[in-house]
């Protein structure tokens, strides 16, 4: 065989391995919630959410009142976790769009950073059981 070839099937190989590590399934099993505090507009915004197996929901309130729910989708990397979502909200505000990236700070604590089309900026601060 070819060195080359040997090469590039082991690299491949690793990459599979490092994609499909089974450690990392089993501690997404358990719900991970956070809170978070935002704004837009003047107005302070407020959620909680949970995320568990890659998928994630928010519960919030945003600017003039408006209450909704987001569906989020996570990209479970080693050390963050970018996500994307769409969510609706009360008072005409209609679809919302949201993305951003959490983080572990400690074994047990991780925060993170987003944007929500109706909630604006907003900071998050969670626990892992």
């Amino acid at each position: 065989m070819k060195p080359l070839f040997i090469i590039k099937t082991l690299i491949t190989s690793l990459g599979f391995l490092a994609l499909l590590n089974p450690s990392q399934a089993s501690a997404q099993i358990v719900p991970q919630p956070w809170v978070s505090v935002g704004g837009k507009d003047g107005d302070v915004t407020y959620a909680v959410g949970a995320k568990a197996l890659g998928l994630g929901v928010e519960f919030g309130t945003g600017e003039d009142g408006a209450t909704g729910v987001d569906v989020l989708k996570f990209i479970n990397l080693p050390v963050i976790s970018p996500y994307v979502g769409v969510g609706y909200y009360s008072e005409d505000k209609g679809v919302a769009f949201s993305g951003g990236v959490q983080a572990n700070a400690t074994k047990h604590i991780f925060i993170g950073g987003g944007y929500n089309s109706v909630r604006g900026f907003n900071g998050q601060l969670g626990i892992k059981f």
